[in-house]
């Protein structure tokens, strides 16, 4: 099959061999520097809705943003019926770093990725030297005991995803169909756009259809069988957090990380935000992430 040509001027598209598959992304910056940061979207969205975000870095950072299996052009096997935790992105993320050769001075991610990002760095020490991580989802077991399978099985992020409409005509169908609502509330217009880019793929049937099932995104907001909080107390690397103040999914205050971690987390909460930080506040996302790369 053919890879498109890159929808962002300023970045290269990756297409990275591993067990199963390959593993999708995009490259920012000079080719030949070593990797600054190796950044992971939230559940149900891809590479390309942080491209505008992560573009600036390139001018002097290298940063490769990839595809999370069951996203975007990431040709791994994604089963639903199956799945039960986050380590399976975890294993993707070493796995992928093992193919490449390489690893970041900067692990980062946003909710999801940013949790993936956490148990990837718990599992193996040396998977990168700082943790840069937007709204990461942390589930305390106190709250999963108290919600039950069931109930996260009845959430309205579940139920929302698993009746997400999944065709459209094409992708400015889409762009109109999301712009300034439900998730999509708070996004400019080039992150929107950029999400599209790789979050819609052609059909044989002439349309559009979401690169990441509903099925599979509705799985993930189940899947929370891993030990989230005692990932924070086993990474050795520093953590800079940055948390949404309306409705966060970070179920641990900044006092709480730090005594997990022994003081080598750093928390702000940043004024104003939704769990869609990264989109609201690019410039804060890109200061942390150049200041994370350069320290």
């Amino acid at each position: 099959m053919t890879v498109p040509a890159s929808p962002f001027p300023s970045a290269r598209r990756r297409d990275i061999a591993v067990p199963r598959g390959t593993v999708a992304g995009y490259e920012f910056g000079p080719a030949d520097r070593p990797l600054d940061i190796l950044f992971l979207h939230a559940n149900g969205f891809n590479a390309g809705a942080y491209a505008d975000i992560l573009t600036p870095l390139g001018e002097q950072l290298r940063v490769l943003a990839v595809d999370q299996r069951g996203h975007g052009r990431t040709t791994l096997p994604a089963a639903p019926e199956a799945h039960e935790a986050w380590l399976v992105f975890r294993d993707d993320l070493l796995v992928l770093l093992e193919a490449m050769g390489e690893t970041p001075t900067v692990l980062a991610g946003h909710s999801m990725g940013g949790t993936v990002s956490l148990l990837a760095a718990a599992e193996r020490t040396d998977a990168a030297r700082r943790l840069v991580l937007f709204d990461p989802v942390v589930m305390t077991a106190e709250r999963l005991a108290a919600v039950g399978p069931e109930g996260l099985q009845a959430s309205p992020l579940a139920v929302g995803a698993s009746r997400r409409r999944a065709t459209f005509p094409d992708r400015e169908a889409a762009f109109q169909a999301y712009s300034g609502r439900g998730a999509f509330r708070t996004w400019p217009d080039a992150a929107l756009r950029g999400y599209l880019a790789d979050g819609l793929l052609e059909g044989d049937d002439g349309q559009v259809h979401l690169s990441c099932r509903p099925q599979w995104e509705a799985a993930n907001f189940t899947a929370h069988h891993h030990d989230t909080v005692g990932a924070f107390a086993r990474v050795t690397a520093p953590i800079r957090i940055l948390k949404a103040e309306i409705g966060s999914t970070c179920g641990l205050d900044a006092d709480e990380i730090t005594a997990l971690t022994h003081g080598r987390a750093r928390t702000d909460v940043i004024a104003g935000t939704s769990h869609f930080l990264p989109m609201e506040r690019p410039d804060l996302v890109r200061a942390a992430l150049s200041e994370a790369a350069s320290t």
